[in-house]
């Protein structure tokens, strides 16, 4: 052996530990897991999704298109017809009847979020009926009208309602759902008195 090796063999005590490891594995153990903490807390605040574009804010979303905007003028200066657009509701979908409306409880629901933070809606939706001899068979079906109204809401997230585009599409489910719970009666539509996202 040279000279070098048998000193540092020498300089070394079987008991001896090298100085500095213990220190690197402190350190290696504790920064990844105080990441790991710091990212957690900033996920579960609420303050970590939208810095990622995960947050649902209007400013990340592109605003979507209004279903209920004026239609554009065709070629010829006439506006357009829409096969597709919904039909106005009131007395003109029941052949000139009166329309007749059935009001609902009040709902308070919370939404789900996806984070810790609450958010609560509170609908008061009324429900306009196809003709006078439905509102019994509503009435009798009003708690599983209820339950399955409150049920959906309670799955849907608050940025699925943001924008008349959103109205739009929980009037529909809400209306496929109530014309679910009150079958063989018939509802036409589902209208919203107060709609409050809290």
């Amino acid at each position: 052996m040279s000279k070098a090796a048998t000193a540092t063999v020498a300089d070394t005590a079987p008991g001896d530990k090298p100085a500095g490891g213990g220190r690197k594995k402190l350190i290696l153990l504790a920064v990844p897991i105080l990441l790991a903490g710091l990212g957690a807390g900033l996920w579960f605040s609420g303050i970590l999704p939208p810095l990622l574009g995960m947050g649902g804010d209007a400013a990340s979303h592109p605003p979507a298109a209004d279903p209920h905007a004026p239609a554009k003028p065709a070629a010829h200066g006439a506006p357009k017809e829409d096969p597709h657009a919904p039909k106005p509701a009131g007395g003109a979908s029941l052949g000139g009847k009166a329309p007749l409306f059935f009001e609902l409880p009040d709902m308070i629901v919370n939404l789900n979020s996806g984070t810790r933070r609450t958010v609560y809606a509170k609908v008061k939706p009324r429900l306009e009926l196809a003709r006078a001899e439905d509102e019994p068979a509503v009435r009798a079906a009003l708690p599983r009208l209820m339950d399955m109204f409150q049920t959906y809401l309670r799955e849907t997230r608050p940025e699925e309602l943001r924008g008349s585009a959103g109205m739009y599409r929980l009037r529909e489910e809400l209306l496929a759902r109530a014309n679910v719970a009150v079958t063989p009666a018939r509802i036409v539509d589902v209208l919203f008195v107060e709609l409050l996202i809290q």
